[in-house]
């Protein structure tokens, strides 16, 4: 495009946004130039890391965390490209968001060794006390990654999957979801303070989240589709990519990563937040699965069994 069509160009766009044009080169004019640092905003990211202790590897723990809810950021961004959007969604569309969200979880599983191998145990050990009853167990933009992803019957605790009527409201399902056992003492049936707080913050924003990808949700965008697209093979294994890479991947990573510093056997020691985080974030123990009619009966009966 010429100088002269450029500025033609320019001019339209902001007639219609009511700017005369004079008004925006000026603006330009008297503009500074842009910096990496502020357009990136360095200054205030490199200041959210506070620690709570002076075990040096607790910053690793902070940043490590950090880093992880950029990414769940992204992740929930790129859903929202399927979900959200309003041209009519190609196999190659769907594929492409799909593989960039199972890159960006396959980031966060091969970082689980910044963490795992990156901080000592010991160290790990004493400033962890400082943290209860905070978890990552609380991360919404995690929860919102599941609700946007899968049908909320596929997020419901597999001991109430059976009898739970679909038609229910938000609130029933958000009550028997499968990470609500994580937060609700076994022996007495009172929720802990991880997840009243957690619920306090974040319950209302959750059953609005759920209520507003009830109908846009990954699965049911994939399941509107035609037939023709819906049996697209690329498009099949991109969706069983990512199922496999949120569920048994990336929650075995940190699986893995929690063995090493709450031990193992009779000697494990309980998560921040006071649950059983074994059973908690086990894949074969909750299944989690986001396309179901993706796999076999077979693959399906072995979930998360190695």
């Amino acid at each position: 495009m010429d100088k002269e069509a450029l500025l033609i160009a320019i001019e339209d766009k902001y007639k219609k946004l009511g700017v005369p044009l004079e008004t925006m080169l000026e603006g330009l004019l008297h503009s500074t130039p842009i910096t990496y640092w502020d357009y990136i905003q360095t200054d205030a990211l490199l200041g959210l890391q506070i620690p709570r202790t002076t075990e040096k590897d607790e910053m690793v723990f902070i940043m490590y965390h950090q880093v992880n809810e950029l990414l769940f950021k992204m992740v929930l961004w790129e859903i929202d490209q399927i979900s959200l959007s309003e041209e009519a969604i190609t196999a190659e569309k769907f594929s492409k968001h799909l593989m960039r969200i199972s890159r960006y979880f396959d980031m966060l599983c091969s970082s689980f060794t910044v963490m795992q191998d990156g901080m000592d145990v010991e160290q790990y050990l004493k400033f962890r006390n400082t943290l209860a009853p905070a978890s990552g167990f609380q991360s919404a933009q995690y929860r919102k990654i599941e609700f946007a992803s899968t049908e909320l019957i596929n997020l419901i605790d597999v001991r109430y999957r059976d009898s739970i009527d679909r038609a229910s409201s938000l609130k029933n399902a958000y009550d028997h979801l499968y990470w609500q056992a994580a937060g609700v003492n076994h022996k007495t049936g009172k929720k802990s303070i991880l997840i009243k707080l957690f619920e306090k913050k974040y319950m209302g924003d959750f059953i609005d989240f759920m209520e507003d990808y009830n109908d846009c949700n990954l699965s049911k965008k994939f399941q509107e589709l035609p037939k023709e697209v819906q049996n697209n093979e690329d498009l099949i294994n991109a969706m069983r990519h990512y199922d496999y890479t949120v569920n048994i991947k990336w929650v075995m990573a940190h699986y893995n990563a929690a063995s090493k510093y709450l031990g193992g056997g009779d000697k494990d020691l309980a998560a921040t937040g006071g649950s059983s985080w074994r059973k908690y974030m086990h894949p074969k123990y909750q299944r989690r699965i986001f396309f179901p009619y993706l796999w076999s009966q077979e693959e399906l009966k072995n979930w998360g069994v190695f």
